[in-house]
Order: structure tokens, then C-alpha cells, then sequence
């Protein structure tokens, strides 16, 4: 028997990742106890999705509702598995930087505290499995606004001709900028993934994503950007906007995307790898560009309000560099846009998010 455990199985990419391992053969063991409802409320409950998982893929899937902050659960899972775990997917996080401000403790026991405990089980358990850490670039803090952007029409761009023009690489300084909470909390988890790689030589990889997106996204104000635009057009709710002008750039990945790289690492791993993983310039949007996207979609004018003072420790603009992973895994390919990845996630959610006439 060979095993793959999920963390935050129930969520977008770690649901994308349940699928697809199990799809390739491989049983599948699930850990999520549905915290997004409890940091967003129960319209980001991804209850739902542990319905669907269960029954679509039947034995090929096993759901435990735990905490990554419980030690002693976690642990009776492992050991239970021990030998026949082939990979670990670590998906689970609190992914808010609004709501980290609000309980600190809590955001940095989760993202921190329960990155080491799966680290420790897998070291422990099942050291020659992978382990796949979904990082994010907010581990940059708010570097990126320092490089020279230029305002055009719809959106922010670098200078022409920047080092960085055809995305930002990971030779960019996580030091000495302001990460926001949630962004300290995910610097210490990604710093523990790398060491546990290169002091333990476990295969480890850190993820730096952009935006990851997807039509199993339980898309919510605080989290999750496309799937969030799609909703408030599709449901005409009112989108806030929070400063830059709303020409903020965002590349976006896919969750198939996504979790295609993830198959590559897995079939050829490397020790305390670091990778960031977006749309580039393949998949990329400002909030102005994927409004009139989204009215073109849905029919519907966006609703929109604009708050002068943007978030804390925001990216002005962000399109990560993929080179250093394709490099790696040179047989990668994206499949999706942000066109594309928004008609998907409308499709996907018509019969939930259209009020009745």
C-alpha cells in the first residue's frame, strides 16, 4: 500500500491534491477540521468538500477531522501508516493577513507550530517521504512594492527591462521588510521546512505561491481574490477595494497547476527545494482588468467600494518567476489563465452563487 496524507484536504489545493493522487492509484489519508469556517465564517466552510471527496472517491479516501496543532493525533495517524507513506502534502494554514492581526497566537500555532509537528511525524515516521510544503510569497513581506513600477491604465507594471520583468525570483531578500503577521508565521514554517531538509537531508519543498485558484475555492472577503471577485459579480455583492488605485497586479495559478508540480516533485524529489510558483506572465490580472472580465462572464456590473489605504504588508504587484522550478522540471507545463480559470470557477458555481430572480 502506498499513502498519501493531505493536510487541509478539504481546501482548494489540498482537495486538488486528494483527487489527483488518487486518480494515479494511491490511497489517500485526509487531515482537516474545516478551522476556514472558523476564521471566515460558514460561508468558507469547506464541509462540503469532505461530502464530495468521500463519496466520489469511496475507499481510495480516509478523512480525519484533526487539528495540526494536535500532537497525539497526528501522531496516532502516522504511525499508523508509518513505512507505506509515499508523500505528505501540506496544504493546511490560516492564509489571512486581516485575520491574523486578530489572534496572532492562534494564526502562528497553526502555520508555524503545526508545519514542525507534521515535519517531526514525517522525520520520524516516514523520513524518506516527500514532503510538500504549500509556502507563500508573502514570505517576501512587502519587498516587491521597493521595485520601480509604472502606472499604466489598468495596472501597475515594472520598468522595462528589470531583472526582475519576466517575474521575481527567489534571490529576493525575505529580510528586513514588513511581512504583516500572517507573512512572519508562514517565514518561520517555510525557514523549518528548508532546515528539516538540509539538517535531516529529508526531501522538502517549499511552494512560494502566488495566487492559487480554482473552482473548489470556498471563496470568501479575506481570502481567495478570483474566486471572491467571481462570487460578488455573480451574487452582486459590493467588492471592496483597498488602495493602489485597484490596478494591484496578481499573477494566478491554477490548483491543477499547482498540483501537477507538486506530481514532478514528488516522482523526482530534492532536499530543502525552494520554488515559486504562480501564473507568471502567463496568468496574471489586476483587479480593474479581472472586473471587466467578470462582467463579461456574468452579465452583471461589478459593485464595487474604494478604501483609500491599502492592506498591510500588500503586494502593489506580484508576478513570481517560475524559471528556477522549470528549470528543475522541465516537462511542466500551465494549462490555465486567468480567463480560462474564471469561466471554470463561474461554471463551477452557477447553481450556488445566482439568486433566484
Amino acid at each position: 500500500m502506498s499513502v498519501v496524507i493531505v493536510t487541509g484536504s478539504a481546501g482548494l489545493i489540498g482537495s486538488e491534491a486528494v483527487r489527483h493522487f488518487a486518480s494515479l492509484g494511491l490511497d489517500v489519508v485526509g487531515i482537516d477540521n474545516d478551522m476556514r469556517k472558523q476564521f471566515f465564517g460558514a460561508e468558507a466552510s469547506t464541509a462540503w468538500n469532505v461530502v464530495r471527496l468521500t463519496s466520489d472517491l469511496g475507499d481510495s479516501y480516509k478523512h480525519h477531522d484533526v487539528d495540526i496543532r494536535d500532537r497525539d493525533a497526528l501522531a496516532a495517524i502516522f504511525k499508523r501508516y508509518a513505512d507505506d507513506v509515499a508523500l505528505v502534502v501540506h496544504t493546511a494554514a490560516q492564509p489571512s493577513h486581516d485575520w491574523a492581526v486578530r489572534d496572532p497566537f492562534t494564526d502562528f500555532d497553526v502555520n508555524a507550530g503545526g508545519t514542525l509537528n507534521m515535519l517531526q511525524n514525517v522525520r520520524e515516521h516516514c523520513i524518506e517521504a516527500p514532503f510538500i510544503h504549500c509556502s507563500t510569497n508573502k514570505v517576501y513581506g512587502d519587498r516587491p512594492n521597493s521595485l520601480p513600477l509604472v502606472e499604466q491604465e489598468t495596472r501597475w507594471e515594472i520598468e522595462t527591462g528589470h531583472p526582475y520583468e519576466n517575474g521575481i525570483k527567489e534571490d529576493m531578500s525575505i529580510d528586513a521588510c514588513l511581512h504583516s503577521v500572517f507573512g512572519a508565521s508562514k517565514v518561520a514554517a517555510d525557514v523549518m521546512v528548508q532546515e528539516y531538509g538540509r539538517y535531516f537531508d529529508m526531501k522538502t519543498a517549499c511552494f512560494r505561491g502566488g495566487t492559487l485558484t480554482g473552482p473548489a475555492h470556498s471563496a470568501t472577503e479575506l481570502h481567495g481574490f478570483l474566486g471572491y471577485v467571481m462570487r460578488c459579480a455573480m451574487e452582486r455583492r459590493t467588492y471592496k477595494i483597498f488602495g493602489y488605485k485597484g490596478k494591484m497586479v496578481r499573477d494566478a495559478i491554477h490548483s491543477h497547476d499547482v498540483v501537477a508540480a507538486f506530481e514532478a516533485f514528488f516522482r523526482a524529489p530534492r532536499s530543502a527545494a525552494v520554488y515559486n510558483l504562480g501564473g507568471g506572465r502567463h496568468s496574471n490580472t489586476s483587479h480593474l482588468e479581472v472586473f471587466s472580465l467578470a462582467q463579461r462572464i456574468t452579465g452583471n456590473e461589478m459593485v464595487t467600494e474604494y478604501h483609500e489605504a491599502n492592506r498591510v504588508g500588500d503586494h502593489q504587484w506580484w508576478i513570481g518567476s517560475n524559471e528556477r522550478f522549470q528549470l528543475d522540471y522541465p516537462d511542466w507545463k500551465q494549462v490555465y489563465d486567468v480567463p480560462m480559470i474564471c469561466q471554470e470557477i463561474y461554471e463551477a458555481n452557477v447553481d450556488k452563487w445566482t439568486p433566484e430572480a
